[in-house]
């Protein structure tokens, strides 16, 4: 027998998922509603893998620096499987660039333009120097040069003055002399003035000689790079600005001086600029053939929409654009992204932003600080990436009507809602099919096979379940629980196939597990702890089975029901309603029985009754129309 591929019994469901995800437009996304073991998370996987092959790989997403705005990383498209090749070749050229750089210059041609260079600044500084001096001789001074700059000193025939010669000068001579040493300063300071011009145009004119070298020898690395993207007009913007940027701070990457004891401080700035000419490759989908599918077990803020990293650099948390890490949405944008809704409800704030970004169609990687405007820490604003994203939520129907009624936005983005039913008919059809999925499980998980009882057993397990012999089930975890156990029991036995005997015993020893709880009522019936007669006629009392839930068991525990009736006007007293016992169905059925009673005996005349009806024994709560039928047969005794 063929294994089955698919679910059984979802044909409303499977066409409604069809449906949804034929539809692009804004809103059309997926609720898939059923109890768990539906097969929703299987049929959900089947169709958007079936449907993701026949689609393209979406495109690869970088973040790099954004040299106007560093706070504000630019977002890169570019086609799947290229964003890793533009990586990798543009830290390769930046590497040859540094490199040849340095080289260039260190190499003869440059030397000899920069010496030319200092060759006029020292014949002009000469210059300079000698017309000071000539200046100050007019005047009756000469200078020297010292390490604290340019001093003048007075002359006498051509000689310093000496200090005895000093000090015989009258007070008009020295008078003289101490104005004319004035004016000597004056001119030395103007000459000064110009050697600090001089110096400066010739410290650009070095700046920009190592500016245009590195110019001319980085060129034919970047119009490499322009030439190989020229089709993607975002990336010819960003390394036109990368060459700009290199160019500005070469110098800062390309000199180091090994004696500075502050070279640390030098070394870390030379590794924050090198960061800036690298790509963050945020998503890669080099390794695609066809759209993603992507199943998020825990969908966290993060992990659903990417996270902001941070470092410390002497003891300040600082961040870039490097430390942006993609999240689930990033990754399955282009393509599906399957959530289940009892995660999402247990993290906190995720609903309302998942919302947002599929209303804005765009998502933008933010700290949840930031959100709440709680953190001081450097941060940044990634430019938002557009999403073009199909989700299917997976839940109870419970989550899906609180939603609906609760949250207007749901209405509007998750239009398509699948339907998962609890059983289905028990055709021929269907009944090879539980055989086929029997075939289906023991094939993929290397198991015993089943014989003809043992499949027949499981498919008369699958009507029990459903309480309806012309239904089975689609809670198929609960069957595959079955069909493991019963391999076990085959096992132990050493059989070679399962048969039906082994499913008896897997169906007969979960029972047992479960009934401890039914094994002791039984004994306290037995000792007659629990009243309850099973003998004889007794006006007013009968014997009622109240069902009891305990996890996955159900089991039926005998109660007595009795009814006492008398003269008065309180009419029917449900003692379970009034001490709060009774739920809200069977509180229904009690009143119902309050106007049938009416309606039968006081046509006429007053009914002039008080009956008291009680469940014995009973310590839990009940409910139920059926619990309220009962009871009129008890009353209809006693009266």
């Amino acid at each position: 027998m063929l294994p089955l591929k698919g679910i059984i019994g979802q044909d409303r469901a499977l066409q409604s998922l069809k449906f949804g995800l034929s539809i692009d437009h804004l809103g059309y996304n997926v609720y898939l509603s059923g109890a768990l073991g539906t097969g929703k998370t299987t049929l959900a996987q089947a169709m958007l893998e079936d449907k993701a092959c026949k689609e393209p790989p979406p495109s690869d997403w970088c973040y790099v620096y954004n040299f106007e705005n560093p706070d504000c990383p630019n977002a890169l498209e570019l086609p799947a499987g290229l964003g890793k090749q533009f990586k990798k070749e543009l830290e390769e050229q930046v590497e040859k660039i540094i490199a040849r750089v340095t080289k260039a210059l260190e190499e003869d041609e440059f030397d000899y333009k920069r010496g030319q260079i200092m060759g006029q600044f020292l014949e002009k500084t000469n210059i300079l120097y000698l017309q000071a001096e000539e200046e100050a001789r007019k005047l009756g001074f000469g200078i020297s040069k010292t390490d604290q700059g340019i001093n003048s000193y007075p002359l006498k025939e051509g000689e310093a003055m000496s200090q005895e010669h000093y000090m015989s000068l009258s007070d008009d001579q020295r008078a003289e002399l101490m104005k004319r040493s004035s004016l000597v300063q004056e001119k030395l300071a103007e000459s000064f003035r110009q050697y600090r011009e001089l110096e400066k145009s010739i410290k650009e004119q070095v700046k920009n000689l190592e500016k245009d070298t590195a110019d001319s020898v980085t060129a034919p690395y970047f119009e490499e790079l322009l030439q190989r993207y020229r089709r993607y007009p975002q990336l010819i913007k960003y390394l036109k600005d990368l060459r700009q940027d290199l160019l500005d701070h070469f110098t800062i990457i390309v000199k180091q001086d090994e004696s500075n004891p502050w070279n640390f401080l030098r070394s870390s700035d030379r590794r924050n600029l090198l960061r800036r000419y690298q790509v963050n490759l945020l998503v890669d989908n080099s390794e695609q053939n066809h759209a993603p599918v992507i199943f998020e077990s825990n969908p966290t803020f993060s992990n659903l929409f990417g996270q902001i990293e941070y470092e410390s650099e002497f003891g300040v948390l600082a961040t870039d654009f490097s430390k942006i890490k993609a999240g689930t949405i990033h990754q399955a944008n282009g393509g599906y992204l399957v959530l289940h809704m009892y995660d999402l409800a247990k993290n906190f704030y995720v609903w309302d932003t998942l919302k947002r970004v599929l209303k804005n169609r765009e998502i933008q990687v933010e700290t949840m600080s930031r959100m709440f405007g709680i953190s001081n820490s450097e941060t940044l604003r990634p430019q938002p990436i557009p999403v073009k994203i199909k989700v299917i939520l997976i839940g109870e129907p419970i989550y899906y009507y609180l939603l609906y009624n609760q949250d207007e936005e749901f209405q509007k983005l998750f239009k398509i809602k699948a339907d998962f039913d609890t059983e289905m008919e028990r055709s021929r059809k269907h009944i090879n099919d539980y055989a086929r999925l029997i075939a289906s499980v023991c094939e993929s998980e290397g198991l015993r096979h089943f014989d003809r009882e043992a499949v027949a057993q499981v498919v008369d397990y699958g009507s029990r379940m459903v309480d309806d012999q012309d239904k089975l089930t689609t809670l198929f975890n609960k069957l595959v629980e079955i069909i493991y156990e019963a391999n076990s029991w085959a096992k132990q036995s050493r059989a070679s196939v399962v048969t039906g005997s082994h499913v008896l015993r897997a169906i007969k020893e979960k029972r047992y597990r479960a009934s401890l709880v039914e094994d002791h009522m039984h004994d306290l019936i037995n000792k007659e702890t629990i009243l309850i007669d099973v003998h004889g006629r007794q006006v007013g009392q009968i014997n009622g089975l109240a069902v009891y839930e305990l996890g996955d068991h159900q089991f039926g525990k005998p109660v007595r029901i009795t009814a006492k009736t008398f003269m008065g006007e309180s009419g029917l007293v449900n003692i379970e309603r009034e001490i709060r016992m009774s739920g809200s169905i069977h509180s229904k059925g009690v009143l119902t029985l309050n106007g049938y009673m009416g309606a039968q005996y006081a046509q006429d005349k007053p009914l002039s009754l008080t009956a008291s009806l009680t469940f014995e024994q009973s310590y839990q709560g009940i409910e139920g129309d059926s619990a309220s039928s009962a009871e009129l047969y008890a009353l209809l005794s006693s009266l």
